[in-house]
């Protein structure tokens, strides 16, 4: 049975309540309500079968749990555990009384030299000393009284500061139906103490006996029980324990990898920034380079430019000023300076171009380890000085895939190196223009694209192939595709008589003929090629298409020799 949640005891997690004396944790902490974390009050002035005081320990938050006649059974959760109880219909007051809670309290009182505790008699003064045979908190007032009363006239009284020392000085635990009898018997039927009212009544025919004499028998039960739950605490112990160690492990391990990460961030940052510099830096340089160039070339063509000025105007002034006689006579001169000046080559077109492109997904190497990526690129692809290369460039079989490589180059006729660049293919039947073939494109990363495709009929078909929407050379070009390659029934030998093994009635389209009976060819005698050839056609190439068109007329030794 649940006990009352404000008299629990509070303890510190890691705390062994009986592993070390009462005494001992009661000095070392006060009794807490575990709700609040109030000290609890003295239990003489809190008096928790008391019905109407507002200072029960109860608290405010059980005052609506109180039992109404009609309402219907609550749960509550305790304030220790959170395990949901469902609560008595006597209300919080039928919840079982943590008497260990009591006595601590009233010890943390004593030690208090009393204060707080009232008499246990009238409830008015304070105490004094305290009945030792009634186990009663008492004031001068009432010991005096005690001491007249013939009854308790023997019996033990003692100071409050003479009870500092003891462990255990609870009140006696009377019955709650019979609240002037203490409960001194069990009912083994009921499973509850009673008290001697109680035997006599509503437990008249129950098996009760004294507690003195039941307590080892259900203390054995209980220690039973207690033996199974030991290991259960150990193991949870433990449990917690290897939680503790796994989080400190954890705890490590992520400061360890953090610290990988810092590590390799600031390298890799490390890293980008000595690549940004060295983009830079080359950046710079083709500035210089190309500003170089085209100053150059500047002053190339204003020293040609003065050259040819000079040239004309000596010329004009000569033919517009001279007399015919000065004409001639200089003319000689003249013609040769200009002729010379006519045959000088200089380009109208500035010798570099503005093209710098900075290409971030284009791998640059590594760098201290780190894969980098981003390149400056200063060529520009030159659709006129692309190439087309491959042996199905203009020949290719139905239902077979052709291919053939397109070789990007820049306008200095220089490969590209690099892929990246917006190619266009079309491959168009002649006669069906509407019905073009898909083209595949692979970007080979080099400045090469693996071109492909799969004509399904055959016919003369147009591929287009353009690089930023210009034909490159050579496009558009023409496709003769042919039937499907015809395979060779028979076999590629060097005569009938060895591929056929002796046999005189095989045959072979080369029409070679032996002495003895031998329909077929062998080596050295009449009709032989001289070399290897096919069975089925005569072909002297082993790769080679099968002209062999079959037929009634086909002898029939010679499919006899196509098949071995």
């Amino acid at each position: 049975m649940p006990l009352v949640p404000s008299l629990r005891l509070f303890l510190p997690p890691h705390s062994k309540p009986f592993g070390r004396p009462a005494h001992d944790l009661v000095r070392s902490r006060p009794p807490l309500c575990t709700t609040c974390l109030e000290q609890l009050e003295p239990f003489s002035v809190v008096d928790i079968r008391g019905g109407d005081s507002d200072t029960s320990s109860e608290g405010s938050i059980f005052q609506e749990l109180k039992p109404r006649s009609l309402q219907s059974q609550i749960g509550i959760l305790c304030p220790v555990c959170d395990a949901q109880v469902d609560l008595p219909m006597g209300g919080v007051k039928a919840l079982t009384i943590d008497h260990l809670a009591v006595n601590d309290v009233m010890l943390e009182s004593l030690r208090g030299e009393g204060q707080g505790l009232v008499c246990d008699l009238c409830n008015d003064r304070e105490v004094e000393k305290r009945c030792q045979t009634c186990k009663a908190n008492l004031c001068h007032f009432c010991c005096q009284a005690h001491r007249r009363q013939k009854k308790t006239t023997y019996h033990t009284m003692v100071d409050l500061k003479d009870l500092k020392g003891y462990s255990r000085i609870g009140k006696p635990i009377l019955c709650p139906i019979h609240p002037a009898e203490e409960l001194r018997l069990f009912c083994e039927f009921c499973d509850r103490p009673v008290c001697r009212d109680c035997v006599v009544g509503e437990h008249r025919e129950h098996p009760c006996d004294f507690t003195s004499n039941v307590i080892h028998k259900h203390g054995d039960s209980v220690r039973e029980l207690l033996k199974g739950t030991q290991p259960h605490v150990e193991a949870l112990e433990e449990a917690l324990a290897q939680i503790n160690i796994m989080n400190s492990a954890l705890q490590k391990r992520v400061e360890a990898v953090a610290a990988d990460v810092q590590t390799f961030s600031e390298g890799y940052i490390k890293a980008i920034e000595e690549h940004r510099d060295k983009l830079l830096k080359q950046l710079e340089d083709i500035r210089i380079q190309k500003e170089n160039s085209l100053q150059l070339q500047k002053a190339q063509l204003e020293q040609l430019l003065a050259d040819m000025r000079t040239g004309v105007e000596f010329t004009e002034h000569l033919l517009t000023s001279g007399s015919d006689l000065e004409i001639l006579i200089t003319k000689g001169v003249v013609v040769e300076r200009l002729r010379k000046l006519n045959k000088v080559q200089y380009s109208a077109r500035p010798g570099v171009n503005d093209k710098i492109r900075f290409c971030p997904q284009e791998k640059a190497g590594q760098c201290h380890g780190y894969e980098i990526y981003g390149t400056i690129n200063t060529k520009e692809v030159d659709p006129a000085k692309c190439v087309l290369q491959g042996e199905d460039l203009h020949r290719a079989r139905e239902k077979q895939t052709a291919s053939f490589t397109l070789l990007c180059k820049d306008a200095a006729g220089e490969i590209m190196g690099r892929g990246g660049d917006n190619i266009q293919v079309a491959v168009l039947p002649k006669d069906k223009k509407d019905s073009p073939v898909r083209p595949m494109v692979q970007d080979n990363k080099d400045g090469t694209y693996y071109i492909s495709y799969t004509p399904k009929e055959p016919g003369v078909y147009t591929v287009w192939v353009c690089v930023k929407e210009q034909h490159v050379q050579g496009s558009p070009f023409t496709v003769t595709v042919r039937r499907k390659h015809r395979p060779h029934p028979g076999v590629f030998h060097c005569c009938t008589f060895c591929s056929s093994g002796g046999q005189k009635t095989a045959r072979c389209a080369c029409g070679g003929t032996m002495p003895g009976g031998y329909l077929g060819c062998g080596h050295g005698h009449k009709g032989h090629p001289g070399r290897p050839h096919w069975s089925c056609c005569g072909k002297f190439n082993e790769k080679s298409e099968c002209t062999w068109t079959g037929g009634q007329s086909a002898p029939r030794s010679l499919l006899r020799t196509v098949a071995l």
